[in-house]
This record gives structure tokens, C-alpha cells and sequence, in this order.
């Protein structure tokens, strides 16, 4: 009786909106409210993580290396997997790759666990010294938000996509007290064909969950940079080659991580893959303590100069300076491998923290080793380490406008931008030599089930099989003579009958032009089957297919009708290009329309 009632207030408060609060008005107000929620999903996990990390390591000592390092995130991962399993029971990994499938797949339906699910999760998994971030997680959760209030204020599905970018930019803007790079990230990563009337909502979903943000935690960049080296016109030819390197420490990142994750699938026992991950990251973070937990600490201290021993601190290499390259190099090898086991073992988190992780160091290493081996003028390492970041992150995302505003808004460092455009792009077009998609889009790449801003792309991948299938035509069977088959034909308009078996399976198709000239002949009715009459089936269709190889499968056959069957193999009925066509229009219509 209770939810009676309050779904007779909801659909009241809904009629009276819409009657004194026009559309867009009320989107802004919602756009709002998202930021705010984001901010302070932001805030409380950020806050959660600190408080495990310290609580597990205020206690270690900088000059020696910690036993601890090999249990802390096993512990991690196994409560963390113990909290998916029995309490979410859902698939919550890889955040950012799950808002592009419900975009593309589940019209922006997120479900509402994931509001709070990722936080307590990744919390957890990172607090313990998971090797991942906590900006995936929580660009899903701010997606949630935006997911749910839009379902719950019963609003269509454009608004739902508009909202959950929302709460990816409020959710990325408050993390990071970065309002330009949350609204471009959603522009790049989450690829929303936006209009212009969509843009405002974004931008006040952005500036509100910084606004919040810098409240709450001051108004001080989030990592604390200063330029003491200017750049220089002289050095964009280095730029530019840290760009190409890092675009190859982007493509490597990205298919050791693909590779891991197809290894490890391999495994269905949560235990083994316990067993298996959990025993290679403790050994990856008691060997480079820097891979514990998001590696903020570590950019800290290479983008402002801090000595060799403070970064060699809790390592088997504290005190010994002359080894730093080789530290540093042994972690960009192994950051991509330490932060996919500990998803693939049972953790949560994403991948932001270690792309910009990698690349500062790649872009530190970079400059000294030039600058130890005399290549040319003597390159500032703190600043190249930000140029770094700028390109992993444009590398590994295919999102050169998110790095390069990002890194500015990140470190204050708004003198470098010249220097930050130049290692981003050349850091994407390397990269685009050789993958298509990003690190999150490529697993959906490979099912069809992608969004882009193609819009024809885009709209064949919002479009659904079940959505434009044809169940009216009359089946009949293969041992039915002419005579019943010509009785069938004059109860229907159709031109096409599905021949189906006692198993309900698709066995062959009769034509009306085939059969039209023999209909009127009685003294066939009993000479003649539909087994004897039918066609073979050119092409079936399965329910699951994505709308995009349907296409396909009509150019390829000339077929004006295609017949369609369930994941069993029974016959459901048939697509026409027609229906495509028209569902197409439509769905062109909403996608487009301001």
C-alpha cells in the first residue's frame, strides 16, 4: 500500500512538473543535483582510501623493505571478492567499459547498486595496495547517479545518456578539480553525440562537482607543481619524441593488459584466480613499493624534484641511487601487469591512476636519460614527467583533448600547454597507427556493441534485433500438401511461411511467387509437399547479433526478409529491411534531435 502511495506522489509531482517546469529547465536542475551526488561520492572515497592506506602503512620504515607488502593486498582483494560475490552479485569490473555498454547496449540503464557498489569495492581493493585507480569506479558510480535519478524521474532515454554523461563529468571534474577535463572526457571516452543544448547540463554537472569539491578540500591543484624551467621552442623536437615513446608505452600497456585479461578468463574459480593474481601483484609491490595502491605519492615526488632516496624509500633499492633508471624502467614494465592481476584476481578499480602513473615516470626517464647521455640541451625531468602524463593518458584513452587539459587543471601548470598539445598528439596518432578503439571501448569493439560518434554506427548499435522483428507470419510445416498450404496463403497477406519442424526449428522457406501458378490447379493439391516446395534458408540471424552485421547479412544475400532465431536455434520470425529502415529513421530522429 506504502509504494501505492508514493508512486501516486511520484507520478503526481511528475504531472505537475511538467505542467509549471518546462524540459530543459528541469534537465539543468537534475544536471546540478548529479554534480553535487558525484562530488561526494568522490570525496568519500577518496577520503575511505586514504584512511585504510594509512592505517596499513603510517608505520613503515623509508630505508627498508616491509614483509607486509606481500599480505596487504591478497587481504584486499579477497574481502573485496567476498563483498562482490555475496553482497553486489554482479560483474562491476572495469567501470568505464560498463557505462559504454549500457549506453550502447542497455539504453543507459545502469543498475542502482552501482551507485554505491564501486566505492566500496575499489575503496578496498586500493586502500590494501590494489595496483589500480579509483577514477574508473568512480565515473561508474557518478554514471549510476545520473542512470537512476533520470529512471526515476521516468525521463526517456536521450535524457537518461545526457545524465549519465553528466555524472561521468561531475564524477571526473570532482576527483580530479578538474572541471574542463571531465566535460571533454565525457565528449572523447564516453563518445555522446552532444548537441550544443547538451552542453550546458555538462558543464553545470562539471563546475558544481569542482565547486563542491573545492569546499570540501580546498581550492590547492591536486598534485602541487612548479614551473622552474620554461619550455623552450628548442626542445619541441624532444616532445614530440617523447610523444612517439609514449605511445608506445601506451600500446603496451594496453595489450598486456588485454593479454592478462584474456589469460586469466581462462579461470572461473574466483580462488585459482585469488591464488593466481593476488600471489603476482604482492611479489610486483613488495619488489617496487610504488605500485602500491594508485602511485600518487610517486608523482608527487618526481614532479617536484624530490632526490633519488625518497623515491628509492621502503625498496630492496633504498640507498642506492646509481640502480634509479633501472628501478624506474623495471616499473614500467611491470605497472601494466600489476594493476590487470589485481582486477583479474577479484579487485575493483580502473585505470586512470596507473596511466598517469606510467607516464610520469616514462616521461622522468626520458629526460635523464637524455640528459645523461648529452643528447642536446639539458631537458628538465619534472617537466617532461608532466608531459608524460599528458600522453599516456591521451595514448592509452585516444583522448588527447582529456590529457592535455587534464594535466593542466591537475598541477596548475597552464605555462606548459603549447608543450602538453604537441606530446598529446603525437602520442594519439601513434597510437592510432595501430589500435582503433581505446583501452575501454576495445572489448565492446570486438562484439559490435560500441557507440562512436558515426552517427549511422551509433545508431545501428542503439538499434536492437528484438526490436524490429515480425512475428505474424504463418508456419507450417514440411509434410503439409499444396492443397493445405494454399488454404494457409488465402488467410494471410504475407508472401513468405516459415517451414517449421515439430522442434520448432527453421527448416525452409516457401515463396508465394513460386507457388502462384500451381495454386489454382486442384489436381496438384495432393501431389506436391512443402518439403518438395520450400527453399533452402539463405541466411538465419540469431537474436543476439548486432544490428550492424544484420546489415551485413542483407547486402551480402539481396534478402528483402531475414528470418531470426532465438540463442536455441528455434525459429522466432522474421526482419525485413523495411522495419530496419523505419526503426532506423526513428531512433536517427531521437539521436539527432535538440
Amino acid at each position: 500500500m506504502e509504494k501505492k502511495n508514493e508512486m501516486n506522489i511520484l507520478d503526481r509531482f511528475i504531472v505537475w512538473r511538467e505542467k509549471h517546469i518546462s524540459q530543459k529547465q528541469f534537465i539543468l536542475f537534475l544536471s546540478f543535483v548529479v554534480g553535487v551526488i558525484s562530488s561526494l561520492a568522490a570525496y568519500v572515497l577518496k577520503h575511505f582510501i586514504e584512511f585504510i592506506q594509512h592505517l596499513l602503512t603510517s608505520g613503515f620504515d623509508a630505508d627498508s623493505f616491509n614483509w607486509l607488502y606481500l599480505i596487504y593486498p591478497v587481504v584486499g582483494i579477497f574481502i573485496t571478492g567476498l563483498f562482490i560475490r555475496n553482497v553486489v552479485r554482479d560483474d562491476i569490473s572495469h567501470g568505464v567499459t560498463k557505462v559504454l555498454y549500457s549506453i550502447s547496449r542497455r539504453h543507459g540503464k545502469i543498475r542502482p547498486h552501482n551507485m554505491w557498489s564501486s566505492l566500496i569495492a575499489s575503496g578496498i581493493t586500493i586502500g590494501f595496495g590494489g595496483s589500480v585507480g579509483a577514477e574508473s569506479p568512480i565515473v561508474f558510480t557518478g554514471s549510476a547517479i545520473g542512470s537512476n535519478l533520470a529512471n526515476f524521474f521516468k525521463m526517456d532515454q536521450k535524457i537518461m545518456m545526457l545524465l549519465i554523461g553528466c555524472g561521468a563529468a561531475g564524477a571526473v571534474s570532482g576527483i580530479f578539480k578538474a572541471p574542463i577535463a571531465g566535460l571533454v572526457f565525457t565528449l572523447e571516452v564516453l563518445m555522446l553525440d552532444l548537441t550544443m543544448s547538451s552542453l550546458l547540463p555538462l558543464l553545470i554537472s562539471s563546475v558544481t562537482a569542482v565547486t563542491l569539491s573545492y569546499l570540501l578540500t580546498g581550492t590547492d591543484a591536486m598534485f602541487h607543481f612548479q614551473l622552474d624551467d620554461a619550455f623552450s621552442v628548442s626542445r619541441v623536437p624532444y616532445v614530440m619524441l617523447l610523444g612517439v615513446v609514449c605511445g608506445l608505452v601506451s600500446l603496451y600497456f594496453t595489450h598486456v593488459t588485454t593479454g592478462i585479461e584474456g589469460f586469466f578468463r581462462r579461470y572461473k574459480n574466483p580462488y585459482i584466480r585469488l591464488a593466481l593474481g593476488g600471489s603476482v601483484l604482492s611479489v610486483l609491490i613488495f619488489l617496487f613499493p610504488p605500485l602500491y595502491g594508485e602511485g600518487y605519492n610517486m608523482i608527487n615526488h618526481l614532479i617536484n624534484g624530490s632526490s633519488a632516496d625518497v623515491i628509492l624509500n621502503n625498496s630492496l633499492f633504498y640507498g642506492h641511487a646509481e640502480y634509479l633508471f633501472l628501478y624506474m624502467l623495471l616499473i614500467v614494465l611491470f605497472k601494466a601487469f600489476a594493476s590487470t592481476v589485481t582486477n583479474c584476481a577479484g579487485g575493483c578499480g580502473g585505470i586512470f591512476a596507473p596511466s598517469l602513473f606510467l607516464g610520469c615516470i616514462s616521461g622522468y626517464l626520458f629526460a635523464g636519460v637524455c640528459n645523461k647521455f648529452g643528447f642536446g640541451e639539458v631537458l628538465p625531468d619534472k617537466n617532461f614527467a608532466l608531459f608524460g602524463m599528458a600522453a599516456l593518458m591521451s595514448g592509452v584513452f585516444h583522448a588527447p583533448l582529456t590529457g592535455i587539459f587534464l594535466i593542466a587543471e591537475l598541477t596548475g601548470g597552464y605555462d606548459l600547454f603549447l608543450p602538453l598539445m604537441i606530446v598529446s598528439v603525437c602520442s594519439y596518432l601513434t597510437v592510432r597507427i595501430f589500435d582503433n578503439n581505446n583501452i575501454y571501448a576495445i572489448r565492446l569493439a570486438q562484439r559490435g556493441e560500441l557507440i562512436t560518434h558515426h552517427k549511422d554506427q551509433a545508431v545501428l548499435t542503439i538499434l536492437k534485433v528484438e526490436d524490429v522483428i515480425e512475428k505474424n507470419f504463418m508456419k507450417i510445416e514440411p509434410d503439409m500438401d499444396l492443397g493445405a498450404l494454399t488454404a494457409v496463403v488465402a488467410k494471410t497477406k504475407r508472401n513468405i511461411f516459415p517451414v517449421v519442424n515439430s522442434a520448432e526449428k527453421l527448416v525452409g522457406i516457401v515463396y508465394l511467387d513460386d507457388i502462384r501458378h500451381m495454386m489454382f490447379r486442384q489436381e496438384l493439391y495432393h501431389r506436391f509437399t512443402v518439403a518438395k516446395l520450400m527453399r533452402d534458408v539463405p541466411v538465419r540471424l540469431s537474436i543476439e547479433e548486432p544490428m550492424e552485421a544484420v546489415m551485413r547479412k542483407f547486402e551480402e544475400t539481396n534478402a528483402w526478409n531475414l528470418p531470426v532465431e532465438d540463442v536455441t536455434g528455434n525459429y522466432i520470425g522474421f526482419i525485413s529491411k523495411s522495419a530496419i529502415f523505419t526503426a532506423y529513421r526513428r531512433t536517427l530522429l531521437d539521436f539527432t534531435s535538440d
